[in-house]
């Protein structure tokens, strides 16, 4: 998938800045090419849940964001992303005391 697309499919408008961060994101996340569709198949699965993915503003990683409007769509989407985990073998850093994961990449 192309950067541009990519970007505007987690909803930002593509420029030059967000291109780079992408770039760097990209050669930053072990396995990426195996994990990238998937990863845009959870932004989608999650909008339904208010939550979503994004670039990381302080981390090279794509970051998941569970900003669901009540406690029962969280504990959804918490279900949703530890599926996608197991599923597509891929290794997540949930920050302490908040309800965003890092994806850090594929694990073989």
């Amino acid at each position: 998938m192309q950067r541009d697309a990519m970007l505007t499919q987690l909803d930002y408008a593509p420029n030059s800045a967000l291109l780079s961060q992408l770039e760097r994101i990209e050669n930053n996340t072990a396995g990426y090419e195996k994990i990238q569709k998937h990863i845009m198949d959870l932004h989608d699965h999650l909008k339904v849940d208010g939550s979503f993915v994004a670039l990381s503003n302080s981390e090279d990683y794509f970051k998941i964001k569970v900003e669901a409007p009540s406690p029962e769509l969280a504990q959804e989407a918490h279900e949703k992303i530890k599926h996608f985990s197991d599923k597509f073998k891929v290794k997540l850093n949930k920050l302490e005391n908040k309800e965003t994961y890092y994806i850090i990449g594929f694990e073989h």
